[in-house]
């Protein structure tokens, strides 16, 4: 094999990605939700937006991620954009697990949790299926990549 198929693949600068993730919440929050989210495809994935409680303040915070549906459960990553630390939103969520998703469908009260075991490696053969560089992107990170389930939930009004 050729050096450059065993290289991951080159990622955007990490300013070029958080101007792009600034630019996609300022388009759905201009336009009030109408774009910026859309529902997965098959073989594909969606956006959501996801409204957690900071662990610090309980003030809210709000992400737009992608997603994949299975069954009535929304699975994402806690990949953040593959740089090392695990994204805010993540560590929200472990400490305040009950959170609100919007998705093309309206909102929705979700209870956000890790895959383990089996079921993570079912979820993440899934991902693999809807992106084939995902086991060299996830190999950059020093962790391993959550899978995050968010299952409905009937958890307090954010």
């Amino acid at each position: 094999m050729s050096k450059a198929r065993d290289e991951p693949p080159r990622l955007p600068p990490r300013w070029f990605v958080r101007l792009a993730w600034t630019v996609h919440r300022g388009i759905y929050r201009i336009t009030r939700g109408l774009v910026g989210l859309w529902r997965p495809k098959p073989q594909g994935w969606g956006t959501l937006h996801l409204t957690t409680l900071g662990r610090r303040t309980g003030d809210e915070r709000e992400v737009i991620l992608g997603y994949f549906e299975d069954g009535p459960n929304l699975v994402t990553m806690a990949m953040n954009g593959w740089a090392a630390p695990e994204p805010a939103w993540w560590l929200n969520l472990q400490a305040h697990p009950d959170a609100k998703v919007v998705i093309r469908d309206g909102p929705r009260l979700v209870h956000g949790r890790a895959a383990r075991g089996d079921e993570r490696v079912r979820l993440w053969s899934r991902w693999r299926e809807i992106d084939a560089g995902l086991d060299s992107l996830a190999a950059r990170r020093s962790a391993e990549t959550a899978v995050v389930i968010l299952e409905p939930g009937a958890g307090p009004e954010l």
